[in-house]
């Protein structure tokens, strides 16, 4: 065979197994506007109604809070947004095993997440999903505690414990004058 034959193969990658594969480091963003409602949007690669908040990884050395911005800048054309508070803790997720198979060339289980919770400080016009790497189709401003059920299933417990987290930080936007 010749070398050139021998580089067009395509290298065989071990993957490890599901249970030892590791968690892939991410961020979360629960964005909200000045009314206290949240920031959500429909996939583009996800079959049916699959809503999230921007994500995204983390970069090697990348800062999380820096990285929270601009996945948000990435995912949904802004950064105008200030932090205001974020997760005590790191959550995780499981992909399901199928999808873990295909996701991230199959080297990670699911991500582990530090979440971020940031005002808006932008218009609606300042929101672009026509990115240089669209990942949602449309987006809305919606009560943060309604937002769960939209949610892909083996994320929904992760949402349940970021949206119990930020949702008095919500209601106080909403009431403050």
């Amino acid at each position: 065979m010749s070398k050139s034959k021998d580089k067009k193969k395509k290298k065989k990658v071990e993957r490890l197994p599901y249970d030892q594969r590791p968690y892939r480091p991410g961020i979360g963003l629960v964005l909200l506007n000045p009314a206290g409602l949240a920031f959500v949007a429909q996939r583009i690669d996800t079959p049916g109604d699959a809503w999230q908040f921007p994500q995204g990884g983390i970069d090697e050395g990348e800062d999380p809070r820096r990285t929270a911005l601009r996945e948000m800048e990435e995912e949904i054309g802004t950064d105008k947004a200030e932090i205001v508070a974020e997760s005590t803790e790191w959550i995780a997720y499981d992909l399901p095993p199928d999808i873990a198979d295909i996701s991230w060339k199959g080297r990670f289980r699911g991500q582990r997440q530090k979440w971020f919770c940031a005002r808006f400080t932008g218009t609606d016009a300042d929101i672009d999903l026509a990115t240089a790497h669209p990942e949602f189709s449309r987006w809305q401003w919606m009560a943060l505690d309604l937002v769960p059920p939209l949610i892909v299933p083996f994320k929904r417990p992760l949402y349940d414990r970021v949206v119990a987290e930020f949702l008095p930080i919500a209601r106080a936007m909403a009431t403050a004058p």
